[in-house]
């Protein structure tokens, strides 16, 4: 199967874990795009073009939302839920990828939508093979409902 092109949204406020993933998206032969945000309120207005992403041409529609839970201003479970009610929103697949293996939190994340949740990794092999994982499940077998894909 061929990979779907897309923009990856990943919400996180630790700078080096974001560099990891992009560094393991590319480790697993994953072209897609890697977009950050740092925290809950900068992924809504990402998502909703709003303050600095108010230009749709620089803030495209994600296909998948990597999602971490513990960030500042908006914590991930409060973007998850805000996004889960969006009408316009509620579609694009969100995996929760955070520290947290707490069950309430697991619990908590599926009940507001999470489409997947994965406890991030110590290793940077580990993390490869987890992008391998989403790489060939969300981008090659999943069929999309109406998400628009990024260039």
């Amino acid at each position: 199967m061929s990979q779907r092109s897309l923009v990856i949204l990943m919400a996180d406020d630790d700078a080096d874990d974001c560099l990891m993933a992009r560094e393991a998206l590319s480790a697993a032969g994953l072209r897609n795009e890697l977009r950050t945000v740092s925290d809950g309120q900068e992924l809504m207005d990402y998502l909703l073009h709003q303050g600095d992403y108010i230009d749709p041409m620089s803030a495209p529609r994600p296909g998948l939302i990597l999602l971490d839970l513990n960030m500042p201003r908006k914590n991930g479970h409060e973007a998850l839920q805000e996004i889960k009610q969006h009408p316009d929103l509620k579609r694009i697949p969100v995996i929760v990828l955070t520290t947290s293996q707490a069950e309430k939190d697991i619990a908590s994340s599926y009940v507001q939508g999470a489409n997947s949740y994965i406890a991030k990794p110590v290793s940077f092999e580990n993390l490869v093979r987890i992008m391998e994982t989403i790489g060939t499940y969300w981008l090659e077998i999943v069929t999309p409902s109406g998400v628009e894909q990024g260039a």
